[in-house]
């Protein structure tokens, strides 16, 4: 694919396997996603699940602005927790990052998550 762009900021954290940050073909632009590890490190920003939403979407933030975009462009994002019962906390979270017209999304509750993360979020944009 000529039109393919490989897309990577050290502002989010490096993928730690064998995949990119996010992957830009045309006007569309697929995130890979971001758990809440602290850019330039391996760790988790802390165990409350709060600041680990927060993390996650500013590592989203920063990969979508490397993309020349913002999480203003993103029309479908999907979001991974590890307990449901932190669903309104992740909304809440969501809602400072994102504005209406929301995106189209997914949350599923999934067994476990890399580095033992609460929470994943993956998004594509239309820029």
């Amino acid at each position: 694919m000529s039109n393919r762009a490989v897309i990577s900021t050290p502002a989010a954290p490096a993928a730690i396997g064998p995949y990119s940050q996010a992957v830009k073909v045309g006007n569309t632009v697929w995130l890979s996603g971001q758990i809440p590890l602290v850019p330039g490190t391996t760790e988790l920003v802390s165990e409350d699940i709060t600041e680990q939403a927060v993390q996650a979407f500013q590592n989203l933030s920063a990969v979508a602005e490397a993309a020349g975009g913002s999480l203003k462009n993103a029309v479908k994002v999907n979001i991974s927790l590890t307990d449901l019962a932190h669903f309104a906390v992740v909304n809440e979270v969501m809602a400072r990052f994102l504005e209406e017209p929301f995106p189209a999304r997914a949350c599923v509750q999934v067994v476990a998550l890399p580095k033992n993360a609460q929470i994943e979020i993956e998004a594509i944009l239309a820029l």
